[in-house]
């Protein structure tokens, strides 16, 4: 029987939220076992780039990373960012190490090609994880904190959405843990009304969600974190959950199925 394995993404929200994080951290550090923490930083590199007078572009939910923002995440998601919740699961008794995607070839990807006629820029999309040496790592008792960027094994380093990195990330791992993959932010899981707290979907299999995107149930960011989860259990990933960072617990929020 494959080992338990969890693999909690934090929104760049809860990052920024000094009560949620700190309560999130405490939270995963008392998971039992074997764990992966991802994190993103949107936010941080939102408010960075701004004070460098660097605009930020959206489409879909998906930043548009220029040379410029590329400097901006690379120092925010790897470095600041990283090593403060490093240094905060260290706190808390956890044995982290701080990793993106170019340490130890751990996520290679390409440059992502234009689509729909949008260039994204730096962005990569991942074309492998290095699943044996992250699980070295796991089982000698290391917990990776993953940052958001990849590289393309030229020497470009490539920004890569959090939420993808974790389902590549779990999807590798299926093949030798039994993963339960949670994304947390700050609802408390994915809403039918988005002024309503507490309408949380408790289920969304593929079908429903081709319903909720035409209809506008789901849209902006939470389109690529629900086409990631779906990607992750249709991978076989044991069980995928989107839920508040304070409820990382496995039984709260809304559950991918197929």
């Amino acid at each position: 029987m494959k080992e338990k394995l969890t693999i909690v993404k934090v929104g760049g929200a809860v990052v920024e939220d000094e009560l949620q994080l700190s309560q999130l951290l405490k939270d995963f550090s008392a998971i039992e076992g074997r764990k992966v923490l991802v994190h993103g930083g949107g936010r941080r590199a939102t408010q960075v780039a701004a004070k460098l007078g660097i605009e930020t572009k959206m489409v879909g939910g998906r930043r548009i990373t220029d040379a410029a923002m590329l400097e901006v995440v690379t120092m925010v998601y790897g470095g600041l960012v990283n090593k403060n919740l490093v240094a905060q699961l260290q706190a808390n008794g956890v044995n982290a190490l701080g990793l993106t995607g170019t340490d130890a070839n751990v996520i290679r990807s390409h440059k992502r090609p234009l689509k729909d006629g949008v260039d994204y820029g730096y962005v990569g999309d991942v074309d492998s994880v290095a699943h044996e040496t992250l699980g070295r790592l796991i089982e000698a008792g290391i917990t990776p904190v993953i940052a958001p960027l990849t590289h393309d094994g030229e020497g470009h380093i490539l920004n890569t959405n959090a939420d993808t990195i974790a389902s590549e990330t779990a999807k590798a791992l299926a093949k030798e843990y039994q993963v339960t993959l949670i994304f947390s932010f700050e609802k408390k899981g994915v809403l039918s009304n988005p002024d309503d707290d507490d309408s949380v979907i408790p289920v969304i299999t593929h079908e429903d969600f081709l319903r909720y995107k035409a209809d506008g149930t789901v849209s902006g960011g939470m389109l690529p974190k629900i086409e990631n989860a779906l990607s992750a259990v249709d991978a076989g990933v044991d069980q995928v959950i989107i839920t508040l960072a304070t409820a990382i617990d496995g039984q709260h929020g809304t559950v991918i199925k197929r």
